[in-house]
């Protein structure tokens, strides 16, 4: 199945009785507290655009409250609109009727929950053909897509254990198991991992990264946690009080954070294994001979592989290898450091 985008255009959701009224005022600048005092209403989303990339991660951020996870449950619309537009395949998912969005969450989407959301009497095996079932997709081909996912998530062996026999982990691995059986091309995970052990969770990050460079799902990954962004994210928008901070790829956010809210955000972040070659080289004037390095690696890694071959610098190169530019280590090390916060108020200094 051809993965189509999905283009976020003017959503602005009030949650309250009377929501349309103010959508206006809140057009005209009205504060989210100045809503919720004068009209007791609550402002959960202000004028998002976001373009999602068919066959991409895109990572919604935020902190708890942002509207993160309001904004997730429009693409399937599990919450209603009160303007704007999610389109998906040409398709304005807000305008659809009843069948159609019952049509749509059941073929063309899945999700995946912070808290798995499994069913506590089915086995793993009944847990991951539940969708099919509600398809009415015939038990003998459910069971066989069924038994594939559960082998390609890491869990053959368990098909006839309950979700109170698992693990966090193995639960949510059965979860993405479930979503994946379904087929779909769009894949919402709602702060998937955050109830996960943080080794478990890097296991986990390393699972969807694999399956996803094969499968090329259009993903919409939310969560509160920088890292786990920057690892998964092929694009990343931000949010805080309802509205996109910054929108980017983690380089262009590490690089060159949007405001001092974004700044304090990425501020504790390991640059050297997120910045890659590309981001930071120089054009290559002359032939070099020497360390030939991937566009795409990070600069801790380049910085490796130069020290222990004692040179400078090292030619950048694209894929299909042809060469793209040059980076030396004073590049590298200039790009590692985090520079200091605006307004003279420098990043405190800490110990590694």
């Amino acid at each position: 199945m051809a993965s189509h985008g999905i283009e976020i255009r003017g959503l602005y959701k009030i949650f309250g009785a009377r929501a349309e009224e103010y959508v206006g005022a809140v057009r005209q600048g009205m504060s989210k507290a100045e809503l919720n005092e004068q009209h007791g209403h609550v402002l959960g989303l202000r004028d998002i655009n976001i373009s999602m990339p068919a066959g991409g991660i895109t990572v919604v951020m935020g902190l708890s409250g942002s509207g993160k996870s309001t904004l997730i449950r429009h693409i399937n619309r599990l919450i209603e609109p009160t303007a704007g537009e999610v389109i998906h395949d040409g398709v304005d998912i807000c305008r659809m009727n009843e069948r159609e969005l019952r049509d749509f969450r059941r073929h063309r989407t899945a999700m995946v929950f912070q808290k798995f959301a499994l069913l506590p009497h089915r086995t793993v095996i009944e847990n991951t053909v539940y969708g099919l079932d509600i398809q009415g997709v015939p038990r003998e081909d459910s069971t066989r897509n069924a038994h594939r996912w559960i082998e390609r998530v890491g869990l053959q062996g368990f098909e006839n254990h309950y979700p109170n026999q698992l693990s966090g982990g193995m639960q949510q691995r059965v979860g993405l198991a479930r979503a994946l059986a379904n087929d779909a091309d769009i894949l919402l995970m709602d702060e998937a991992y955050s109830a996960l052990d943080p080794l478990i969770r890097v296991d986990m990050q390393t699972v969807l990264l694999d399956l996803q460079a094969e499968l090329k799902k259009t993903v919409v990954f939310i969560t509160h946690d920088l890292d786990e962004a920057l690892r998964l994210g092929d694009k990343i928008a931000i949010l805080r009080d309802g509205q996109v901070v910054q929108q980017g790829s983690g380089q262009e956010i590490v690089l060159s954070p949007a405001d001092d809210y974004i700044a304090a955000f990425v501020k504790e972040v390991n640059r050297g294994r997120v910045i890659q070659a590309r981001t930071v080289m120089k054009p290559l004037l002359s032939p070099l001979d020497g360390v030939k390095v991937a566009a795409t690696e990070t600069l801790e890694s380049v910085a490796q592989r130069l020290t222990q071959a004692g040179r400078q610098e090292a030619v950048v190169v694209e894929d299909d290898g042809s060469e793209a530019g040059v980076l030396d280590l004073q590049t590298i090390l200039a790009a590692m450091v985090t520079p200091a916060a605006r307004h003279g108020d420098a990043a405190t200094p800490r110990p590694d």
